[in-house]
């Protein structure tokens, strides 16, 4: 019954929110506040319906057993109630887990070349071209801010962002080391060679999340660097900021505009101090736990990619792939990975709910 009443209460409430949106009362941060909330109680709604459906149905055919001309229809109906029932129960019970305020926002992801030079900024960008294609594939929209390739169609480093509704609800457990393991075209012997390369992603901070001062800024100017050609300012273009009270430091000279390269800075910027901000608090609860796959540890290995064996393992949740090329493409094996991390990332939190 008290499951009951607290539907009902999220019922209620999605009334409420999409009253105050519709009033024309309210605007700016409080609108997009609300607008979020409304966007996750209108993901719980139908199965709220579907659940208070199946509890009618069960009644009624409860009734309808005192009845000898009903009484063989209604026992049907109830075996038929009474299966389904469970099935929405689970779906409820997942889709009412504690969500992360930062889950609908679009991120900022890096990624950088570990041990295993050349090899590894090679994988770097492999793994680029693989969430840029995943990415493209949702619909979402992907951005370079910074980019250091090598001239090998590699990577050292590169930042970029991906726009969109949800995404880093579905791409927060790609923060860790990825491993591959290949044969380098530069080795002449055959051998594996084993190189890695870090992914961090990080929600995209709105300016309520995170408030800026401008003294404490050091901004500084100074000619885009590059591989000659076009791709060399004349001007002073690239942006290099330095916050000064936590000593981070961003840098962007991929637009020819200065304004547009300290934009991108400052998104960077407001997004690690905002990813800074919610480690802190997590750290500090006493209720915080490390889960299985979202310890947000990004020294932890979590992923190998074995190129002579086709396959790819995530080591959190011990599972293995055998389609290398397509989760390299960012295809359908890349969603199935995905999904399966984070469905165990809900399941964990399920069984902790139920044990307390």
């Amino acid at each position: 019954m008290r499951m009951d009443n607290k539907l009902k209460d999220i019922q209620k409430r999605a009334t409420e929110v999409e009253n105050l949106m519709n009033s024309g009362n309210i605007s700016g941060s409080e609108l997009t506040k609300l607008s979020k909330e409304y966007s996750r109680l209108s993901e719980l709604l139908p199965i709220i319906s579907d659940y208070f459906q199946i509890q009618r149905g069960i009644s009624d055919a409860e009734g309808m057993q005192n009845d000898p001309e009903l009484k063989d229809i209604a026992f049907e109906q109830l075996g038929e109630l009474r299966e389904v029932l469970p099935e929405i129960e689970n779906k409820l019970q997942l889709a009412l887990l504690p969500r992360d305020d930062a889950d609908d926002n679009s991120v900022i992801m890096e990624i950088r070349a570990g041990v295993g030079g050349e090899e590894s900024a090679l994988f770097a960008g492999d793994l680029f071209r693989q969430y840029r294609a995943y990415a493209l594939r949702q619909g979402w929209k992907v951005e370079i801010i910074e980019e250091n390739a090598t001239s090998l169609n590699g990577y050292k480093e590169v930042i970029f962002k991906i726009d969109g509704s949800g995404v880093y609800g579905r791409m927060k457990f790609e923060s860790g080391i990825h491993r591959v393991q290949r044969v380098p075209e530069t080795e002449a012997g055959g051998r594996i060679h084993t190189s890695a390369a870090s992914v961090a992603v990080m929600p995209e901070a709105q300016d309520i999340d995170v408030v800026i001062e401008d003294k404490d800024l050091r901004i500084d100017t100074y000619r885009s660097q590059g591989a000659g050609g076009q791709s060399v300012n004349k001007t002073d273009s690239a942006v290099r900021i330095t916050h000064l009270p936590t000593g981070i430091v961003v840098s962007c000279q991929n637009e020819r505009s200065q304004l547009k390269n300290r934009d991108f800075a400052m998104d960077v910027l407001r997004s690690k101090l905002y990813e800074k901000q919610r480690l802190e608090q997590v750290n500090s609860s006493n209720t915080s736990r490390k889960s299985m796959v979202g310890s947000g540890d990004r020294s932890e290995k979590i992923r190998t990619y074995n190129f002579p064996e086709q396959r790819v393992t995530d080591h959190r949740i011990k599972l293995t792939l055998y389609k290398l090329d397509d989760i390299l493409a960012g295809g359908l094996g890349l969603d199935e990975m995905i999904s399966a991390v984070i469905s165990a990332e809900q399941l964990e939190q399920l069984s902790n709910i139920n044990q307390l």
